[in-house]
């Protein structure tokens, strides 16, 4: 069995944390090994922020080098450019539309790039690019964004949903537990 490498990478306060705690819940009850690395930048300040998920028969480190992962979720599409790098040449991204301008684009020393998603897909990468912001609102919260994305992370790879369901029981506060199965949901559907 081989090592799976996921990043999940986003800006502070947009949920990577939480995104990779379910999937650190979920897959050592599928039988495997699992290491996780969090690097948190300066992610109380709208920064970068990135999660490591590794998973297999036996993971000896939770850190990803550039060129193999597997898989990218990326809550917001400039950080989806910023760490594509790490992708591997047959590996897989999926990404929010979402912008989020960062500070030097607050300050108006540069500008936001354009077309990001388009010039993502021109460079060849197999690349899911879906409006979460908008199914996480329709779950009624746009804080949900992160478990939209592993909906639709959980949809390609085959994880079965009762499984979010029961991670999101045991990780989510009571209050907020049924917008996040619906964020799921949702994210699930996602073609």
């Amino acid at each position: 069995m081989k090592t799976t490498n996921i990043m999940i990478v986003g800006v502070g306060g947009q949920g990577t944390l939480l995104a990779s705690r379910l999937l650190g819940h979920i897959l050592p009850g599928m039988g495997y090994d699992v290491k996780i690395s969090e690097v948190h930048g300066m992610s109380q300040r709208g920064g970068s922020v990135v999660t490591f998920v590794r998973y297999g028969e036996k993971v000896s480190s939770p850190i990803i080098e550039k060129g193999e992962a597997d898989y990218i979720i990326a809550f917001e599409q400039l950080e989806a450019s910023r760490w594509l790098s790490y992708l591997k040449k047959d590996g897989k991204l999926i990404t929010s539309v979402q912008k989020i301008d960062p500070m030097p684009v607050i300050t108006g020393a540069c500008e936001y790039p354009e077309a990001l998603p388009e010039k993502i897909k021109e460079a060849g990468v197999d690349v899911i690019c879906a409006d979460v912001l908008s199914l996480a609102e329709k779950a009624g919260s746009s804080k949900a964004v992160n478990v939209v994305l592993l909906g639709v992370f959980a949809k390609m790879i085959g994880i079965d949903p009762a499984l979010f369901n029961d991670a999101i029981d045991s990780l989510v506060k009571e209050k907020f537990r049924d917008l996040n199965k619906v964020a799921f949901e949702l994210g699930y559907s996602v073609k």
